[in-house]
């Protein structure tokens, strides 16, 4: 309940010919099918850069117009879920696998905004963080990533025999780093690794704004200050 009215209350801001950056995941789905119930009721057009085949294939579902970000590389807003925030907008992404994408539909967008419920609200960033990888380079990463500290796996599918396969066609390991202090350098510090593609911290420099939904109502959070 808490995910379909943070859905329904950003959808309801989304202006006629805006062009949005779409995340992935439930409470995602929720304001996409929002977005849909304007569209057919007020006839307005949306258009819509999705981040995942999820995200896509409910757009197109909904009547939002998908388009890429070759066509518009820059876009009025990006929304998108999260699997943790803390209080700074720090947060960690990518349960879902798409976080390569997500991040740089977040890149794209002039403001970029999370929705999520309040399950999802943390004082410090906890969440497994989501690496993809090279798949060749997966055994020789986590080596790197051991240097650092915490332990995790690759990520295993649960109908397909081995690894997930990401829409990029990578891997994804799943790591804990334990309590996360320090989420943008953490951030560069894994990306440097040679054969990560991206991962799923996403510092708080790239999100601008944050609503929850709590209890059958709407929260803007206030940045806590670093």
């Amino acid at each position: 309940m808490d995910k379909k009215i943070v859905g329904e209350f950003i959808a309801s801001k989304i202006k006629d010919g805006d062009i949005i950056g779409l995340g992935s995941g439930s409470t995602v789905a929720e304001f996409i099918m929002s977005l849909g119930k304007r569209i057919r009721e007020e006839g307005i057009e949306i258009y819509g850069v999705p981040s995942s085949y999820q995200s896509k294939l409910i757009a197109i579902e909904q009547g939002v117009h998908v388009v890429s970000l070759q066509e518009y590389p820059e876009l009025n807003l990006g929304v998108d879920g999260a699997d943790q925030v803390d209080p700074e907008f720090n947060a960690i992404k990518g349960g879902g696998g798409a976080h390569t994408m997500e991040k740089i539909v977040a890149h794209a967008s002039k403001n970029f905004i999370i929705i999520v419920d309040g399950s999802k609200v943390v004082n410090t960033l906890t969440y497994p963080v989501p690496i993809e990888v090279i798949p060749e380079a997966s055994i020789t990463v986590m080596k790197n990533l051991q240097s650092i500290r915490g332990d995790g796996t690759v990520r295993l599918a649960n109908k397909k025999v081995g690894p997930v396969i990401t829409d990029n066609g990578n891997f994804i390991i799943d790591w804990n780093f334990g309590e996360i202090d320090a989420p943008e350098l953490l951030e560069k510090e894994v990306n440097n690794i040679p054969g990560v593609v991206e991962n799923g911290i996403f510092p708080s420099r790239l999100v601008n704004e944050v609503y929850v939904g709590k209890r059958g109502r709407i929260e803007k959070l206030e940045r806590r200050k670093p």
